[in-house]
């Protein structure tokens, strides 16, 4: 038997992995540039000192790249087959945004009111009903939508290419 996978499953194989990479790399770059780009709609941005600010970046963008990658992965393991990226790629990518937007809106909700780990400055605009500062919000519809796009723009191999011969 041989140990060599035949060229159309390597490149599939190849493809959702470059995928998931280039998901998680996108959530990562573009949460960091967020994080710093929404500051001063939060208190922090007055009241904390340099080493806080930086190191409240890095606790959030780390979060956040939790998040994504925990939302991605759980609709994967439930929803997906091994023809994702090629395959339910708009549901997944959805259904992936509804969870992290979802986790987003009670940890809005449980870091300002309840636990108080977090304050918004008068300049974060809030959902009323929910609570939610719109910047997080707007966040979690913007970044991983983006990501999933770019994720598969460039995770496409195409099939007439034999990656191992």
């Amino acid at each position: 038997m041989s140990t060599l996978v035949d060229s159309a499953d390597a490149s599939h194989e190849l493809s959702w992995l470059t995928a998931l990479r280039r998901y998680i790399v996108f959530i990562a770059v573009a949460n960091f540039v967020w994080e710093i780009a929404q500051l001063p709609l939060y208190t922090i941005w007055q009241t904390g000192t340099a080493r806080e600010i930086s190191l409240a970046v890095i606790h959030c963008t780390g979060g956040d790249v939790l998040i994504a990658s925990a939302s991605l992965l759980g609709t994967l393991l439930l929803l997906s087959n091994c023809r994702w990226p090629y395959r339910r790629y708009v549901t997944i990518a959805a259904l992936a945004v509804i969870a992290g937007l979802a986790y987003t809106i009670f940890s809005e909700w449980l870091n300002t009111a309840v636990r108080g780990s977090w304050a918004y400055s008068d300049l974060m605009p809030t959902v009323p009903v929910i609570g939610s500062g719109v910047s997080p919000l707007a966040q979690w519809l913007v970044v991983p939508l983006a990501a999933a796009l770019w994720a598969r723009r460039r995770a496409t191999v195409r099939p007439d290419v034999q990656l191992f011969t």
